[in-house]
C-alpha cells in the first residue's frame, strides 16, 4: 500500500511544470507555472513566477517589469490545469 501511495504522489508531483527563466530576447524574458492537478490556486502560480521573475533581476541588480502575462482558464480538468505565464525585463 506504500509503494502505491507513493507512486500516486510522484505521479502528481511529477506532472507539475515549471519553465525557469528564459530569454526571448534582449532583456526579454519568460517564466511559467503550471499545476500538477486542477485542485491547485492559480494565485500561487503567479506569486511563485512573479518572485521567481524578481529574484532573477535583483541578481542583475535591477527590478522585474511584466510586459505580459496570460492565465490558463477554467475548468481545470482534462489537462487543463491553472498556468500562469509571464513575460517580463529587468529595468
Amino acid at each position: 500500500m506504500k509503494k502505491l501511495i507513493l507512486l500516486g504522489a510522484a505521479v502528481l508531483t511529477g506532472c507539475a511544470s515549471n519553465s525557469g527563466v528564459v530569454a526571448m530576447g534582449p532583456d526579454t524574458y519568460f517564466v511559467s507555472r503550471q499545476a500538477a492537478t486542477g485542485f491547485s490556486g492559480q494565485g500561487t502560480l503567479k506569486a511563485e513566477a512573479m518572485a521567481e521573475a524578481g529574484a532573477f533581476c535583483t541578481k542583475k541588480g535591477k527590478t522585474a517589469e511584466v510586459t505580459s502575462q496570460q492565465d490558463a482558464k477554467p475548468p481545470f480538468i482534462l489537462g487543463n490545469y491553472p498556468k500562469t505565464e509571464i513575460t517580463f525585463r529587468c529595468v
